[in-house]
């Protein structure tokens, strides 16, 4: 969750980020009729495929970004940009409404969505998604929704249970904090039963780790940790905004 990992840690550049875009003829003399008319033959028409529509996030152009429950509607939140991190401020977008785009906002409570303008971001389309198991304790890797890894984790223990939703990654890090590995992504969720924590929000984070024997557990504050090889992985592929269910 965000605290000292979020505190201790300096944001990398946004390059880091994203290291992870029939011709007409002369008519023909009309047939001679046939006492028998020719057999007709059934077909079936082959079906339809249609594209999964594409996961796109929104980045935000303006310095501060407002949040409405309708569009024009009443205002729900507003969001600088960039972070205090300095990652640029991003929304996951559930759907698209002429000027408007319903976005996952990075507040609570958890699973809020509101209204934000188009006018003030600027559209990327998305590959990746993650899936978090509290049940199985593992990190689903999935690109263009097929399985490309499953990696196990710790979860929250039952008193700081990781919270469950849908949500997105909000900025990317590097702790000075050797206890959350090499990187720590911000998740646009914040613990249910920790309105603050080691100086920060509750903020839910997935990161590395200093205790691999923790991984497979349910052994912290709410966080999702991974194995630092498992979290550099991730960190290599994953742009902000990118989509995780946790369930």
């Amino acid at each position: 969750m965000r605290s000292p990992f979020l505190a201790a840690g300096a944001a990398l550049a946004t390059g880091a980020l994203l290291l992870a875009l029939v011709a007409c003829s002369a008519p023909e003399a009309a047939p001679t009729p046939s006492a028998t008319p020719p057999a007709v033959t059934a077909t079936t028409p082959a079906p339809i495929t249609v594209a999964a529509p594409a996961k796109q996030v929104a980045e935000a152009t303006v310095g501060t970004v407002i949040a409405y429950d309708a569009p024009d509607g009443t205002v729900i939140s507003e969001f600088t940009n960039p972070l205090p991190s300095g990652a640029p401020l991003t929304f996951f977008v559930e759907e698209s409404k002429g000027a408007w785009l319903r976005v996952r906002l990075p507040m609570r409570p958890n699973n809020t969505t509101g209204w934000i303008r188009t006018s003030d971001v600027q559209l990327r389309t998305l590959n990746y998604s993650l899936l978090v198991s509290t049940a199985a304790h593992t990190v689903t890797l999935l690109k263009d929704d097929v399985v490309v890894q499953t990696f196990p984790a710790a979860i929250g223990t039952g008193d700081t249970p990781t919270p469950l939703g849908q949500f997105f990654l909000t900025e990317l890090l590097a702790p000075t904090n050797t206890g959350y590995g090499p990187f720590a992504y911000g998740i646009s969720a914040f613990s249910e039963v920790l309105n603050d924590f080691g100086g920060g929000p509750g903020q839910i984070g997935i990161h590395g780790t200093d205790d691999s024997g923790s991984i497979g557990q349910s052994a912290s504050h709410g966080c999702i940790r991974l194995h630092n090889e498992d979290i550099t992985t991730l960190a290599n592929l994953l742009p902000l905004g990118t989509p995780i269910t946790i369930e």
